[in-house]
């Protein structure tokens, strides 16, 4: 897929603009820019890009408020984000927020092609329909449901619970997640995982029997209900 993919481009400062569409149509993508995040939303909804690389710092709006509004509005579209801005906190709230990678300001060009395709591998499906008991995940329809009712989650959300799934009765370590789900080790701080954890069994493991389960100081496990 990545080989054709439909990038939007998010970035105000117009050299920096134009190296980074020039440089990713050379590397084989369809390419699409914007230098707000008005531009943005509108261009998200017009062209349905396959991945946005996002500035944080726009003029008229943050970019976590442009991806606060990109899944208000449902659109579960894949985001990288670009910026000078490397504080954990920052990084971290991008990726609570459904951003899907975070790189910092100056960065390697070859690289960040590497997270851009590594990305849309990850996003553009990944295999059959996953059943666990009562809960079953369709990774081509992004669709969950558990006792037959759905249930709306994020693309990072998404992704760690069919990770599990993946993975069901198998512990698997807070590290792996990290580098599984999120290709990225907040350097070595696995909380991220915690807290997306605790927003899946909110969504899916409100019924009885529980399926996600922690093993304390390892990691989680996803376990099959007994007969």
């Amino acid at each position: 897929m990545d080989g054709t993919a439909r990038l939007l481009v998010v970035e105000d400062e117009p050299t920096l603009r134009e190296l980074l569409s020039a440089t990713l149509r050379f590397a084989g993508f369809a390419v699409v820019s914007a230098a707000t995040g008005a531009e943005a939303i509108a261009l998200s909804g017009s062209q349905a890009p396959d991945l946005v690389l996002l500035d944080v710092m726009l003029p008229d709006m943050e970019g976590f408020d442009v991806i606060r509004r990109l899944r208000a509005r449902g659109q579960p579209v894949p985001v990288l984000f670009l910026t000078a801005r490397d504080a954990p906190e920052d990084k971290v709230n991008g990726l609570t927020l459904g951003g899907d990678d975070y790189v910092t300001k100056p960065f390697d060009l070859e690289e960040l092609i590497a997270r851009i395709r590594a990305i849309l591998r990850r996003t553009s499906g990944a295999g059959g329909e996953l059943t666990v008991g009562d809960l079953t995940l369709d990774p081509d329809g992004r669709q969950v449901t558990r006792g037959g009712r759905a249930v709306r989650l994020s693309p990072t959300e998404f992704r760690l619970l069919h990770y599990l799934m993946a993975n069901a009765g198998q512990v698997v370590p807070k590290a792996r997640i990290l580098d599984e789900v999120w290709r990225y080790d907040f350097g070595g701080d696995p909380s991220i995982v915690d807290t997306y954890i605790s927003y899946l069994r909110r969504k899916v493991d409100t019924a009885e029997p529980k399926l996600i389960h922690t093993v304390h100081g390892v990691g989680y496990v996803l376990r099959r209900p007994r007969p």
